[in-house]
């Protein structure tokens, strides 16, 4: 495998329409975690993904299972749970970073939040090049933080780790406030972390910019740093910094985004490419997912993100990308860059040089 993920994915109903939960008629039904985001972005992209989970022996988690499968995704150590159900939430059409965005989670006592050291095949969570964690799961329950505990800390034949902060308070328990300090400890034993610059300032108090969470947080050999809407900056043991702008992007939704980058960057180090083009792959990829209403979106091809990632500082800062701009590319040839670095007039996108 190229990359294993773990972590719990949950059945999402999205809203027929805009407006109040109360008010929304229907909903259609999605699939939606941010690790099995990462592992089916990746797989639709080229690479062997495995996702390793628990759901419930339900409806729900039938689905989840052959939805996630059908991006090519190994889900094949996936358990199921006859005494627990699959988790599901709904949210509304709105801006999540509005005050109408409302989100409903039932997941409290979820087959996912199960999961523990000795419950879990440790060979297929090794068997990849890449481990792919998140905070998440370690909010799920106190074996759940016992299993991340686990797989971040230092052993034989583990495989590069890397664990995306997902800092979401409502998650861990009220009052206690050990989720920051949690996070943080586990960040510490990853090989490469992806952190929001809000998510520093929300969980850990760091202010300041990159180079503050860096300091806050020196032990993984590769950090990167998410500055939203501004771009990434990535720092690699031994290299200096590499800040890369994000791409002009007509939003859909703003769901999925994060998963989607760090499925673009994994992507881009499991070829070895450099830093600029690792954060560049990132921004494609998030751009992907930000074009479409759900959490997943069909990536481009390999071709046309290589061309992408290959423009000039200038074309890459007046490219602007719309919905559709992955569908119906033609002349995806490798090396194939259109005269004047200018991007195909038929995949809807805008980049004047």
């Amino acid at each position: 495998m190229d990359v294993v993920a773990l972590g719990e994915s949950m059945v999402t109903f999205l809203p027929s329409r805009a407006g109040r939960l109360a008010d929304v008629p229907s909903f259609d039904r999605g699939i939606g975690g941010a690790e099995s985001n990462v592992a089916c972005a990746l797989a639709a992209a080229g690479h062997r993904t495995r996702w390793v989970s628990r759901v419930g022996a339900d409806g729900f988690g039938d689905h989840l299972v052959e939805a996630i499968a059908r991006y090519g995704v190994d889900t094949r150590c996936v358990g199921r749970d006859p005494h627990r159900p699959t988790g599901i939430y709904f949210r509304t059409a709105d801006d999540r970073d509005t005050d109408a965005h409302e989100v409903l989670y039932y997941r409290a006592g979820s087959a996912a939040s199960a999961m523990a050291p000795r419950s879990v095949d440790r060979e297929a969570l090794d068997a990849g090049r890449i481990l792919h964690l998140s905070g998440i799961t370690a909010a799920l329950s106190a074996d759940c933080l016992a299993l991340l505990r686990d797989l971040t800390a230092p052993r034989p034949g583990r495989p590069l780790v890397s664990f995306d902060v997902n800092y979401r308070p409502g998650l861990w328990s009220a009052g206690t406030g050990e989720g920051p300090a949690v996070l943080l400890d586990l960040a510490r034993g990853a090989d490469l972390v992806f952190v929001g610059e809000d998510e520093a300032a929300d969980a850990w108090g760091v202010t300041g910019g990159p180079d503050a969470i860096r300091a806050a947080l020196p032990e993984p050999a590769t950090l990167v740093v998410k500055q939203g809407s501004g771009g990434a900056t990535v720092f690699t043991e031994g290299e200096p910094a590499v800040f890369q702008a994000a791409l002009k992007v007509d939003v859909v939704a703003p769901v999925g985004a994060g998963d989607a980058f760090a499925a673009g960057f994994l992507s881009a180090t499991l070829r070895g490419l450099d830093a600029e083009r690792r954060l560049r792959h990132g921004h494609l990829m998030a751009a992907a997912a930000l074009t479409v209403p759900g959490d997943l979106a069909t990536p481009p091809a390999r071709a046309h993100t290589d061309r992408l990632a290959a423009l000039d500082a200038d074309a890459w800062g007046t490219l602007r990308l719309g919905p559709g701009w992955t569908d119906g590319v033609p002349g995806n040839v490798p090396g194939d860059v259109p005269e004047n670095n200018a991007v195909n007039t038929e995949a809807k996108e805008e980049a004047r040089t």
